[in-house]
């Protein structure tokens, strides 16, 4: 009877150290199939064009094919929530967003997330000044000739932005705002869609990050009249920012970032982020990001918490004041 108890009692132990060594190697041995990666705006925008960019560098780093998504609308929402509802937690579900991220949760009643607990920062790609641009055929010629039609007649500029609570549309609420003018706001699910309708002439400027429209000012087909920066882009040395052109406090970034849903080991989020940091600094990808308009930041899980933790209260802030309400 005794040797049977021992035995059991062995068997049990056994049973529990293999559980855990299986456990142990299948963090130890993740990926071991594809990835999907949610992106959080329609085909075209920003979002779409760094995401897909970096699904396929840190899908060859990591050995596995990462298979992009868009599920636009909701302010990042629809994509936020999947990430958010995809079971298990184990790093194969990732979302990638903007700064509409830290934004949408206090523009949307009741907030459809947590952005400071219900995901976990894996990386953060880059960020852009945003941008407003016109027609290349547009009367509109300068910011100035912009406020001053504004101010004749309200209803004859409407703005076309990437979505309700994005930083681009709050950047152009904050123009509105300091330069006392009214412009309509047309929200769009991503940029690529509102740049389509610029081009139809149904919107009479376009707010995006600078990689969002950068190829369409590359080509001439739009023309960029002044970015919130803090400074010139190197690429668009002619593009005044906010402030030479006399708008106080305009200042913003959009910024596009990673995420996975709460729960995630922790040794997936840290390989997760040492792979992506270590992509973002190849100087290859940097060039690539550039062409399209993004500064590559390359913060990891940690850097970009920080930022999570910084803005989330400032666009709050900034929503507040504006009175902005979600038109989504």
């Amino acid at each position: 009877m005794m040797m049977k108890l021992r035995l059991t009692r062995m068997l049990s132990i056994l049973c529990f150290l293999l559980l855990g060594f299986v456990q142990n190697t299948s963090w130890a041995a993740y990926p071991d199939k594809s990835i999907s990666m949610e992106i959080a705006f329609a085909p075209g925008g920003a979002s779409d064009i760094s995401g897909r960019m970096l699904a396929i560098a840190l899908g060859k780093q990591l050995g596995q094919q990462i298979i992009v998504e868009n599920r636009p609308g909701g302010g990042g929402a629809i994509a936020a929530n999947y990430v958010k509802n995809s079971k298990p937690a184990n790093g194969y579900t990732l979302l990638f967003t903007s700064s509409v991220y830290v934004v949408t949760p206090s523009l949307a009643k009741p907030a459809p997330y947590d952005p400071l607990k219900d995901f976990i920062p894996v990386c953060e790609v880059g960020a852009a000044p945003n941008v407003i641009v016109v027609r290349a055929d547009s009367k509109i010629k300068t910011v100035g000739d912009l406020i001053k039609l504004a101010k004749s007649d309200g209803t004859l500029i409407s703005f076309g932005s990437p979505g309700t609570g994005t930083t681009p549309h709050l950047a152009g609420e904050v123009i509105k705002s300091r330069e006392n003018i009214n412009m309509t706001h047309i929200p769009y699910k991503g940029a690529g869609p509102a740049m389509i309708d610029l081009m139809g002439g149904r919107t009479q400027i376009l707010v995006g990050s600078l990689a969002s429209v950068m190829a369409e000012i590359q080509s001439g087909q739009v023309r960029a009249i002044v970015q919130t920066g803090t400074q010139r882009w190197p690429e668009l040395p002619n593009v005044p920012t906010t402030t030479e052109a006399g708008i106080k406090d305009a200042v913003s970034v959009t910024f596009q970032a990673v995420f996975v849903a709460a729960g995630t080991p922790p040794e997936i989020v840290t390989q997760l982020s040492n792979e992506c940091t270590t992509v973002l600094k190849q100087p290859e990808m940097i060039e690539k990001m550039k062409k399209v308009g993004l500064e590559v930041t390359a913060y990891d899980s940690e850097g970009l918490r920080a930022r999570v933790a910084r803005e989330v209260p400032m666009w709050k802030e900034v929503i507040e004041k504006a009175g902005i309400k979600d038109q989504q």
